[in-house]
């Protein structure tokens, strides 16, 4: 239980470190009032509704262990699993069920155009399109990776990724 604790702990840091980051280097950033408010969450004002609720329904699910298969958080997700509980539960997206059928949806994007809220595909077992996450921003995205492990996000340059990456698409019209 430890051991998952901390893996949580460690992947929402990133995430709210990552978002922290995003948000404090806007180069056009308006000088905020003094009667304005900050809250928390207050970075996500930067992106559209769309992707705001897929980001937040995703974080919700950091620590949920794999399951090959898995569709739901009681009994596990997988990745594609992951994915489409995350766009159903927060826009009420239908996506395919596996990550190669995502693959062919929503609008191909190239590497240098991601925003959050895109899909990331990854091949992970000697195919194409075998693995998919949602990109936060940053070269940071969350998915669920393999048994053993939880949902959690993780840097897209660390050097597994990068050799493993196969592509994007856009599924939130308007990003």
């Amino acid at each position: 239980m430890r051991k998952v604790l901390t893996s949580v702990t460690r992947s929402l840091a990133v995430a709210v470190t990552l978002f922290a980051g995003v948000a404090s280097v806007s180069v056009a950033e308006p000088v905020r009032k003094a009667d304005e408010q900050q809250t928390p969450l207050s970075f996500l004002e930067r992106y559209t509704n769309a992707a705001q609720d897929v980001i937040l329904q995703g974080l919700k699910l950091v620590g949920i262990r794999y399951r090959w298969g898995g569709n739901n958080e009681d009994s596990g997700l997988d990745c594609s699993g992951f994915v489409r509980l995350v766009f159903k539960d927060s826009i009420g997206a239908l996506l395919p069920r596996t990550a190669k059928e995502m693959s062919e949806v929503g609008q191909q994007i190239d590497a240098s155009q991601l925003k959050p809220g895109d899909l990331v595909f990854f091949n992970t077992m000697r195919r194409t399109f075998s693995h998919v996450g949602i990109y936060l921003g940053d070269n940071y995205f969350m998915h669920a990776p393999r048994a053993g492990a939880e949902v959690r996000v993780e840097s897209m340059e660390s050097s597994y990724w990068v050799k493993r990456y196969n592509g994007a698409r856009r599924i939130l019209e308007g990003n």
